[in-house]
């Protein structure tokens, strides 16, 4: 059944909706585990959709959020400020809220912010900001406005969160490796999984890494990094098994550098 997108709003033509019935995870999660990406959406006719914004989701709230943390069995969520509420945090916010100390919260500033806003923010269970570069997502920021807002958020022990594809790191290198903040990478940097493991693109990510150990990744999003899909498609009995190398190599170089994250409700498949 296609889920609404409720308010004055349309669904983005051909958009996937999560799905409302996942098994129960074989695997047994540590206690105290944390979903380190998720998002909520709407709904829209509580929280309406930004104008800026290049979709428009079906909603996903709040209470389908922690109904799924509670099946997975996670104790914590981290909730990332999606793009289509643009810079309006609210529905992040009222999730973090209403999570009962169970979540963080990662938001979208602009420069005009007050200090009094972002400590509303932080007390609300705000900790981090996203930048995010990927152009058929969002509007182009100048690089000089997201220093003066890390600037500003560091002085609160907050983190930068960066959303970029692998072909424009050696663009944004300079940048990321001049923030004043602990840093967190989207989605292992989205790499080409089509390209080796080996190749140059992600040992470019890898030294990223290696030589600024304030940068931490999450091991998240193969659903929309793959190429090959879920299992089955040659009888393989595990999922995703083009990302595979690449989360793995991270894991083993940076162990103590590493989250993960459902990326529910899985934006833009």
């Amino acid at each position: 059944m296609s889920k609404p997108t409720t308010g004055d709003f349309t669904k983005t033509a051909g958009w996937l909706d999560w799905y409302s019935g996942p098994a129960k995870p074989r695997f047994q999660l540590p206690a105290g585990a944390v979903d380190a990406h998720c998002h909520v959406f709407g709904p829209g006719a509580e929280f309406p959709y930004a104008p800026e914004r290049k979709y428009t989701p079906c909603d996903a709230s709040k209470h389908e959020l922690f109904a799924l943390r509670d099946h997975l069995g996670f104790a914590r969520n981290v909730i990332v400020q999606a793009t289509c509420h643009g810079a309006d945090n609210r529905a992040m916010v009222d999730a973090c809220r209403a999570s009962g100390g169970m979540a963080r919260g990662v938001a979208t500033v602009r420069r005009s912010i007050t200090d009094d806003e972002l400590q509303e923010l932080h007390e609300a269970g705000v900790r981090g900001v996203r930048f995010n570069f990927v152009k058929r997502l969002v509007d182009f920021t100048p690089k000089d406005e997201l220093m003066e807002i890390a600037a500003r958020i560091a002085k609160l022990g907050w983190h930068v969160v960066i959303y970029f594809e692998a072909v424009d790191l050696p663009e944004l290198w300079d940048f990321f490796t001049a923030l004043p903040t602990t840093v967190v990478v989207d989605h292992m940097g989205r790499p080409d999984v089509s390209l080796p493991v080996d190749g140059p693109q992600f040992a470019l990510f890898e030294r990223f890494m290696r030589e600024h150990p304030n940068v931490w990744s999450k091991v998240s999003c193969p659903e929309r990094l793959s190429v090959t899909g879920p299992k089955a498609l040659n009888g393989e009995q595990n999922a995703y098994t083009d990302v595979v190398p690449f989360a793995r190599r991270i894991v083993e170089q940076f162990p103590d550098r590493v989250l993960w994250g459902t990326d529910w409700p899985h934006p833009n498949l």
